[in-house]
């Protein structure tokens, strides 16, 4: 942990780490400046009601605006109550004027400081330090877990459709303040009037810059509580997928799909559907200015949103194409990186590597074919917005020639129709992450759905006593045969079960049915009496030692690794499951010892050791059941013994253990047997009995070996 602690803190870089600092320091001494400023205007305030006797009360910006200049406040409310109805001025801009200074700049320097903050926790993350775990109830309904954390979120998109409603209204101040500009100022050459103008102007785009902060920041919001919601569910799903789907499933396409909803919801792509409601405002004001006007912008709108269809139409197939064939890419490269060394040795890195070109190839193809179709639609988009736009200086021209419209007019008119457009020309610029994030949701949906999480069952006693399986047939993930059929076992505590007979007999596939990972098709494994599938997952896997054929052990340590990544284990615990493993000594001699960091599928230790070390993993908390799949395929002599005595030790204790196996020393300590061929148990019983009855097998029945010690090569 320390290792990879140090790795994320120098992959994170200096000059990042700098600039992060700098950052933080300049906006929490802007935050304590403004917040300083405000305590100081209030401390004035009060200075001053204490010496002249009067009542108390706060310099507000209606008070500053009259220091600075008291005309042009005049001037901005008879423009208001000339323009607006009077309650706008009444209700809305009369009271903020009044909001005291102390109170928005203590505010606003406030939120600069928890910014600042806030930035340091991240800058921290970013560093490599461990965030804080945090726990999620997994809820046990199988409803649509999408829409339910959308859900949650509802209070988000409401303010998210405020602020944006706010946002687009006061759009229309630039067109509003060109057109006071053009008819009022210029033809009355009132400076007060303009600088009124100005004061008030400048005020409401500062108001909208601050709506379209809060509204970026609640969407990124939005995608990180979708995130946090769901990565449980979907790290859950990602686990389960391949015992459940098999291979040919894509396990970490959920995580990708994840990604893609969050990656949407955090871009500039939702505010566009946010801001389409607003368009038909915008083409009322314009119709208001003149008929021909609306018409004109009517028309650009009706154009753009039937480009806005197309896109729509023709980037469906290849953004799904483009996903598929990346899946198929990232396999054959994940594949490539496991072998890597099997495709060095024996020369298949430029045959492997042409089926990936090929992979590439289509994937390129697909993603360039969506990217042209996005981006020539786009284009002819802008370019229509363009004329649209000189089109409505155009037709605004006219009028006014015809003196049926003002100079002020024309601008506005195009300042208003770009405005009205403006979402259209967002929505088909980002329609590419919205196809893409609306195949993620569907696609995630889909398997949330199909893949339920399951509810929390009640929690059942520590098993000690039976193990049975009760006529069992197994069909593996994703596949329509069945490779074990009717198998049959009742185990005692105390007792070993050896399973023989030659490959592809279903030994392994059963392996997998008896720890829980693969559900069977037909029939009940139990444990003390009660199915594997009213356990708990997280309680089963206490009382279950699992080693499999291929051990996969993963990036981390030693002591890690055998105690099953536990963060609270006792050290006591994972050096006695080392030393009934006899793994202790030679963990001892490795440079850090118990801290010694593996790597990647323990690549740092030999495959013996691997062995040996997911033997202890196994034995770790001496767990009630223990199967082991081939134990001793990479061990030495004295390997052998130890797994011999750990065998042994697990039915001192009272536990169960099963062994498949090939040689049969592997099977001194066990008195139990079962023989398998072809997915079907030969023979079951005591172990004596069952290899007697091998031995008088018919002759023209198919062999089934029990291959020794001695008759074992290489």
């Amino acid at each position: 942990m320390i290792g990879r602690g140090c790795g994320a803190q120098l992959g994170w870089g200096v000059c990042d780490q700098a600039r992060v600092c700098w950052g933080m320091l300049v906006v929490r001494l802007l935050g304590g400046g403004i917040f300083a400023a405000a305590l100081i205007s209030l401390i004035l305030d009060v200075r001053q009601c204490l010496r002249t006797g009067s009542g108390f009360a706060l310099t507000s910006l209606d008070n500053l605006w009259l220091a600075v200049h008291p005309d042009s406040l005049q001037t901005a409310q008879a423009l208001l109550l000339r323009h607006t109805p009077p309650w706008v001025w009444a209700y809305l801009v009369q009271p903020m004027l009044l909001i005291p200074i102390a109170l928005i700049g203590g505010l606003f320097g406030y939120l600069l400081l928890s910014a600042g903050r806030r930035r340091r926790v991240i800058s921290s993350d970013a560093n490599g330090l461990p965030a804080p775990r945090r726990d999620h109830a997994q809820s046990g309904s199988p409803g649509p877990a999408l829409a339910s954390a959308l859900s949650s979120c509802r209070g988000a998109f409401v303010g998210i459709a405020l602020f944006s409603g706010m946002s687009n209204i006061l759009l229309l101040t630039g067109s509003m303040f060109m057109l006071e500009v053009y008819d009022r100022v210029l033809p009355s050459r009132s400076i007060p009037t303009l600088i009124g103008l100005a004061i008030l102007t400048a005020v409401l785009f500062i108001a909208q810059g601050g709506f379209d902060l809060i509204r970026s920041r609640l969407l990124s919001r939005v995608g990180a509580t979708l995130d946090e919601t769901l990565s449980p569910r979907v790290y859950d799903t990602m686990v389960h997928l391949p015992v459940r789907m098999g291979g040919r499933a894509d396990s970490l396409q959920p995580l990708r799909d994840l990604d893609s909803l969050r990656s949407f919801l955090s871009s500039l792509g939702p505010t566009a559907l946010f801001d389409l409601p607003w368009m038909p405002l915008y083409l009322t004001i314009i119709f208001a200015f003149h008929w021909i006007l609306g018409f004109t912008a009517l028309g650009g709108a009706i154009l753009l949103v039937c480009l806005t269809v197309l896109t729509e139409i023709m980037t469906r197939k290849p953004i799904k194409a483009a996903i598929e064939f990346a899946v198929s890419r990232q396999r054959l490269a994940d594949a490539s990186r496991r072998n890597a060394e099997v495709m060095v040795a024996m020369g298949l890195t430029q045959r492997v590597g042409a089926h990936w070109r090929d992979a590439n190839r289509n994937y390129i193809a697909a993603h360039q074919a969506a990217s042209d179709v996005g981006g020539g639609i786009g284009a002819v988009s802008k370019v229509m917005r363009l004329i649209l736009q000189s089109a409505m200086l155009g037709v605004g021209a006219y009028l006014v020639i015809m003196q049926e419209a003002t100079g002020g007019i024309i601008i506005a008119g195009s300042i208003l129709s770009a405005r009205a457009l403006a979402p259209v020309d967002l929505a088909i610029a980002h329609w590419k992450g919205f196809a893409s994030a609306r195949q993620s949701w569907q696609r995630l949906s889909k398997l949330l759905a199909m893949m339920p999480s399951a509810g929390e069952p009640m929690a059942l006693p520590v098993p000690t006593n039976t193990f049975s399986v009760e006529n069992i047939s197994i069909v593996p993930p994703g596949e329509q045969k069945f490779v074990v059929t009717d198998i049959t076992l009742a185990l005692n505590r105390g007792q070993g079960l050896g399973i023989i007979g030659p490959s592809a007999s279903g030994k392994s596939c059963l392996a997998r049915a008896l720890v829980g990972a693969w559900l069977p098709a037909r029939g009940k494994i139990r444990l003390d009496g009660a199915a594997l599938d009213q356990w708990d997952p997280i309680a089963l896997g206490r009382h279950v030692g699992y080693l499999p054929q291929d051990v996969e052990l993963f990036a981390g340590t030693v002591a890690q690794n055998i105690s099953r990544f536990d963060d609270h284990a006792d050290p006591e615990l994972i050096v006695r499951a080392a030393r009934a493993a006899d793994v202790h000594e030679l963990i001892v001699r490795l440079q850090n010892g118990y801290n010694t960091q593996i790597g990647e599928h323990g690549a740092t230790l030999s495959a013996g050791q691997r062995q040996r070390v997911g033997l202890a993993r196994a034995l770790y908390g001496d767990p009630f059941l223990v199967v082991l799949d081939e134990p001793d395929a990479n061990l030495d002599s004295e390997g052998m013994l130890a797994l011999t005595q750990a065998i042994l030790s697990v039915r001192t204790r009272g536990g169960i253990v099963i062994v498949i196996a090939h040689r049969h020393n592997v099977l001194t300590n066990v008195d139990l047997l079962l023989a398998m061929n072809l997915g079907r148990a030969l023979a079951a019983g005591p172990k004596d009995a069952v290899m007697k009855k091998l031995r008088l097998a018919a002759p023209g029945m198919e062999p089934l070996k029990v291959v020794a010690e001695a008759g074992r090569s290489g």
